[in-house]
């Protein structure tokens, strides 16, 4: 109901090609499939190729055209080759949105080095390795955009997401680098925030510790997809998902030892409600 309303709003990109890594599901597809009925060439990016072929059809079938373009976005080398194949058969890139990203959650007394690293990969040095392939394309043509996906766990440390927080954290200062080498009316960079989405990521084996979130309160991808669009539309720098949710950043700025016991106040309280609900 959201992105219907939001529809009329962001115009039209009929012909632009937007490129968007971790496609295969959840904010990824979403976020495809709507660039698609708003008319654009969407290209696909992640591993599972099978499952890109699924969305690709889909964004056919919802009015845009699609490629598939699979390559893990923390190998440098594919990460090139995918960007490679998205600039011969369409000449262009206008839009790139790094979303690919994965979530293994731990205390910070029990982060695991190969856990982090992993993270690191795909959050981190995806969006370099991509952005870096894509950035002459899109200086070329001007007016371009890229869009970050990090986190509300990008600008205020939670647990138990400590090492999550850390790959977003660097994410979001690596996207306010780039904004200002980059003159605004040539790139356009900004960077979305979300909470806690609805999204597989957040119910694979990794995130068992979790399980105490309330999934009442986690909000649909078709949100974040709606707040990539409005970022691009409107070159917005940056996005919180739902709006004004990061209040418990600029409160943190303020007051850091009451946002401190807030949030520990929060957590206890969320285990709570688990324990009565289950």
């Amino acid at each position: 109901m959201l992105v219907e309303a939001l529809l009329p709003s962001l115009g039209s990109f009929r012909n632009r090609v937007v490129v968007v890594t971790g496609a295969s599901s959840g904010i990824g597809r979403e976020t495809a499939l709507l660039f698609a009925r708003l008319g654009a060439r969407v290209a696909l990016v992640a591993r599972r190729r099978e499952l890109l072929e699924a969305v690709a059809n889909e964004a056919r079938a919802a009015g845009g055209r699609a490629m598939v373009a699979s390559a893990d976005v923390g190998d440098a080398r594919a990460a090139r080759a995918a960007i490679g194949r998205v600039r011969r058969a369409w000449g262009r890139i206008d839009v790139l949105v790094n979303n690919a990203g994965v979530l293994r959650p731990a205390p910070v007394a029990r982060i695991k080095a190969g856990d982090l690293e992993a993270m690191l990969r795909v959050n981190l040095f995806g969006p370099l390795f991509v952005t870096q392939a894509a950035l002459p394309t899109l200086l070329r043509h001007r007016g371009g955009s890229v869009v970050n996906v990090a986190s509300l766990a990008g600008r205020r440390g939670i647990t138990p997401l400590g090492g999550y927080c850390a790959t977003k954290f660097a994410l979001v200062g690596l996207t306010e680098a780039l904004r200002t080498e980059v003159a605004p009316d040539v790139l356009h960079v900004g960077v979305v925030l979300p909470g806690v989405v609805e999204t597989p990521m957040v119910h694979g084996e990794q995130v068992e510790v979790l399980s105490d979130w309330p999934s009442q309160l986690n909000m649909p991808a078709e949100w974040v997809a709606a707040a990539i669009a409005l970022a691009v539309r409107f070159r917005l720098r940056e996005v919180s998902v739902p709006p004004g949710a990061a209040l418990m950043e600029e409160l943190g700025a303020l007051m850091p030892g009451a946002t401190d016991a807030l949030i520990s106040w929060m957590t206890a309280a969320r285990r709570l409600i688990a324990r009565v609900s289950s």
